[in-house]
Formats: C-alpha cells, sequence, structure tokens
C-alpha cells in the first residue's frame, strides 16, 4: 500500500465509520410508524442519519485526544490511528473541528428539535469524556444515552411520538451493550483494569453479571409485550409482530454467548458487524418487521 493510500485509510478508520451502524437507530421511527415509504420524511430520517455520523466520528475523534495515554496501555485501542501517531493531534483536532459544528449546523436547517438533540448529545459526550466517564454506573448510562437520542431523533424529524416501549427497549438494548464491554475489559485486562478506566476499579464481575441478567431480561420482555400490546396490533392491523421476538432473544442469547464464552464484546459495534450468526440473525429480523408491517399492502395488488 502506497504511503499517502496508507495515510489516507488512516484518517478514515480514526472517524470508525463501522460505528455509524449505530445511527441506523434513527430511522426506528420510521419504520414503525409505518412511515417507511413516505417520500416526504424518508429524507428527512436520511438526512438525520448523516448528521449523526458527522457528530458521532467528532465525539470519537474527542475521546481518543482525550484518551491516548489510557489507550496505550489497552491490547487493541493502542493500534487507533491517533494513539498510535499515525494522525497527529493537530490534524485530528482540525478534522473534530470541522464535524462538530457542521452536525449542529445542518441539524438548525433541518429541524429545531433535531438541533436541540445533537446539542444535547454533543454535550453528554463532551462531559462524558471530561469527567462523568469516571463515575460509576452513570458512565454507563451515559454512553446507552447516545442510542436513546439516536431513537428519539428519528422520532423528531418526521413528527412522531416516541412511545414508552421505544425508550425501554432501546435503553435496555444499548445498556447491554455498555455493560458487557466492561465486563470485556475487566476480563482481558485483569488487575490493570483500572489503569485503563477508572470506574473499572469500582465495578466487580458479579455486578456486571446481575446488570446484565436485569438488562437481557427487561429488553426481551418489553420487546415481547409491545408486540402484543393493543396499540401495535391496531396499527399493523395484525398479531403477527409476535414472531419476530424469537429473534430479539436470539440476538441477545448470541451476544452473551460471545462475551462469556468467546471472551468477546470489548468492541460491541464490530462485533455486531463482524459475527456472522449476529449478522444474518438480524437480517432475518428487519426481513420479518418489513414484511409483518408493510408485506400486505405491498402485495395487496
Amino acid at each position: 500500500m502506497k504511503r499517502n493510500d496508507s495515510k489516507i485509510l488512516s484518517y478514515l478508520v480514526m472517524l470508525r465509520p463501522y460505528q455509524w451502524v449505530k445511527n441506523l437507530l434513527v430511522f426506528s421511527g420510521l419504520i414503525f410508524s409505518t412511515s417507511l415509504f413516505k417520500s416526504d420524511v424518508i429524507g428527512a430520517s436520511l438526512a438525520s442519519f448523516g448528521i449523526f455520523c458527522l457528530a458521532s466520528s467528532g465525539i470519537y475523534i474527542l475521546n481518543d485526544l482525550r484518551d491516548i495515554e489510557s489507550d496505550m496501555r489497552h491490547p487493541a485501542k493502542k493500534n487507533r490511528p491517533i494513539t498510535s501517531g499515525k494522525v497527529s493531534k493537530i490534524s485530528a483536532f482540525v478534522i473534530m473541528g470541522l464535524l462538530l459544528p457542521s452536525a449542529l449546523m445542518f441539524s438548525y436547517l433541518l429541524d429545531k428539535s433535531l438541533f436541540f438533540i445533537i446539542i444535547v448529545y454533543i454535550g453528554l459526550n463532551i462531559a462524558y469524556s471530561f469527567g462523568l466517564k469516571n463515575i460509576v454506573i452513570l458512565d454507563a448510562l451515559i454512553v446507552a444515552s447516545g442510542f436513546l437520542l439516536r431513537a428519539f431523533a428519528g422520532c423528531v424529524v418526521i413528527h412522531v411520538n416516541v412511545t414508552p416501549w421505544l425508550f425501554i427497549c432501546t435503553l435496555s438494548l444499548a445498556l447491554i451493550l455498555s455493560f458487557g464491554k466492561r465486563r470485556n475489559e475487566m476480563n482481558i485486562l485483569k488487575t490493570e483494569a483500572g489503569d485503563h478506566r477508572e470506574t473499572l476499579q469500582y465495578y466487580n464481575i458479579q455486578l456486571l453479571d446481575i446488570i446484565l441478567t436485569i438488562c437481557s431480561s427487561t429488553a426481551i420482555g418489553t420487546y415481547s409485550l409491545y408486540t402484543m400490546a393493543g396499540e401495535t396490533v391496531l396499527r399493523f392491523g395484525n398479531q403477527k409482530l409476535i414472531l419476530t421476538t424469537p429473534f430479539v432473544m436470539y440476538g441477545v442469547f448470541r451476544y452473551l454467548f460471545l462475551i462469556y464464552t468467546e471472551n468477546k464484546g470489548g468492541d460491541p459495534t464490530k462485533l455486531l458487524v463482524r459475527d456472522i450468526p449476529m449478522i444474518i440473525n438480524g437480517i432475518l429480523w428487519m426481513i420479518s418487521v418489513g414484511y409483518i408491517i408493510y408485506g400486505p399492502n405491498l402485495f395487496s395488488f
């Protein structure tokens, strides 16, 4: 690989584009509000997805700049572009200075409520990087709030209500990923875990196991109840959404399997986009949900 190509790749890796899969949550409101084929709102959803890609990449750069010293003690994170020196701190700071203001500007032009959400998202993450990440339990809740804000953004830009089901289900699933990551770090770093992430000295494996059990039960239970709720049946005109519950259960169980038996989960997003069974399960879930919600109308002719 040529030097210039290697440099470009380092900048691309710094943006962590694989993490943009999290931003797909902005489409949850579009899909479950039966608005997927409404041309007047699709553009707004796509734009909000792009805005979150700008904001999240800017935040990842901020975190990398703040965590250089601690990342150098991590077996995987020490190879990140900024930590390894492949991208200079000045270059990273300039790019961050372009991404975050751009996300704010475009969100303001698109929707004032989205603008407020982006401000909260950036503000929370800055507070996290500069101190809140050192407060036990709250650190994981702030990370999970990023998922919630994505889901909220997807609803506000198409002007649909955020349901309690979406709130609880998204939060519990996000907490599984957040606490699962901390369990993996404790497992890998052992006694040095507290040197990498300060809050890890206050966690222990038993506590994290209990939290993961609670969050997993909440996620599966909430989704199952949502599929059977009267409002859900009325909106979709059938009771078939419950048939998608096994896919959600498998996804949760598969992730727990990878954490507990394969010692994975240090980077949940990377795990979700690389684990073949998880990918197949996700595709099958999306196909099933799409057919149950939109199939009768698509094939009614």
